[in-house]
């Protein structure tokens, strides 16, 4: 994989992965509302039906405060000092539908804002903000069966210590002690954790609705942190992939085997991961061939049919981006594959760009195609 354009890409989620426009010169909807990730009770940050966000920050002994979000100048929206000690301001510019990460700089000190709740992103837990898709319905929380997000601890001799992970199991789990069911392994990027998919994905809510829609058969997500050694922005150069590999392939996947009713060989199991997560994908099931039958890069790279020279096939390739990242070289590698004889699949997120809707969706499309008979 080519890890300039993944540091590229990382770059773009730790500047909150949002697309701003230019100044609208259309008027500003006045139709506000909280976001639908802020602390209960709290009125900001609002959102409006543009895309516009909207902050009102008390900080009577402040002198500036600025957001980083929107355009704003240099480093984000600058907030104006009121009379009543409270910050106000617009971002300049609608911004791409889906989650986003932020923090207000003040007076040159870096905060939450205490309106919003956090998410683990950029190596620390940011605020959050949602900005309303208009497909948002897919993972909206609806009166169907729900499955369960449990975390486990598992041990890992390699690096002396309990790991943890996060598995989604459908509904109706455990009902049938007799039925097994295939795993997703689901990595988080860079910066994330291994809450990610849940929190800002909300990946057991697309998997609950897909099911209740009959468009998917129920398979378990097991979700766990991608790092064994801390590599600071800029150095992804040093990771090395081994460590992880190890945590996974040897330790993770016959724990889950073990204590979870798995249909425990390759044919039923598939990786796939965002970003960073898409790049250790990569290289695991390239390395792990007969851990794997399914593979998905979530903007995390490209697969060449030169990789899988003497290797057996995957039963699938799931290329994915937003239309803001590469979705000419994903599709152009999708169309190689395809005439190699690979079972391959490209999906173009429309008008995002290294964000979370850019995975909400992709994940949307890739949980059809896997396990098929």
């Amino acid at each position: 994989m080519n890890l300039k354009c993944l540091a590229i890409s990382l770059a773009t989620t730790l500047t909150c992965g949002i697309c701003t426009a230019q100044t609208s010169q259309t008027a500003v909807s006045d139709d506000f509302k909280p976001s639908t990730v802020n602390q209960p009770g709290q009125e900001y940050p609002q959102v409006n039906s543009q895309g516009y966000a909207r902050f009102r920050i008390k900080a009577p002994q402040a002198d500036s405060i600025r957001v980083s979000l929107g355009l704003g100048g240099k480093g984000g929206t600058r907030l104006k000092k009121e009379e009543d000690g409270f910050f106000t301001g617009t971002t300049e510019g609608p911004m791409d539908e889906g989650f986003h990460y932020y923090h207000l700089t003040i007076d040159g000190g870096v905060f939450n804002d205490p309106g919003a709740l956090n998410f683990y992103g950029s190596t620390r837990w940011e605020s959050g903000i949602e900005i309303p898709a208009h497909d948002q319905d897919f993972y909206a929380v609806k009166e169907v069966p729900h499955g369960n997000v449990q975390q486990i601890l598992f041990p890992s001799k390699s690096t002396n210590t309990a790991r943890r992970a996060f598995v989604y199991t459908p509904p109706g789990y455990g009902n049938d002690k007799s039925k097994r069911y295939p795993v997703l392994y689901l990595q988080h990027g860079w910066g994330e954790d291994e809450t990610a998919w849940s929190n800002q994905g909300h990946a057991n809510l697309i998997m609950d609705n897909l099911i209740a829609e009959g468009k998917i058969k129920p398979f378990i997500i097991v979700m766990t942190y991608g790092m064994t050694n801390e590599v600071k922005f800029g150095g992804m150069k040093n990771f090395k992939i081994e460590p992880f590999q190890t945590v996974l392939t040897e330790e993770l996947v016959p724990f889950i085997d073990a204590n979870f009713h798995t249909l425990a060989d390759k044919a039923h199991r598939a990786m796939a991961g965002l970003s960073m997560g898409g790049m250790e994908t990569h290289t695991i099931t390239l390395n792990k061939p007969e851990v794997f039958d399914s593979y998905a890069l979530l903007s995390g790279g490209l697969y060449s049919p030169a990789e899988f020279a003497g290797k057996a096939k995957p039963k699938l390739i799931f290329i994915s981006c937003g239309s803001k990242e590469n979705p000419t070289g994903v599709n152009k590698a999708a169309t190689a594959l395809k005439d190699a004889g690979f079972n391959a699949v490209s999906f173009v997120s429309e008008n995002t760009a290294h964000e979370f809707l850019t995975w909400r969706r992709s994940l949307h499309e890739l949980a059809p195609l896997l396990f098929k008979n």
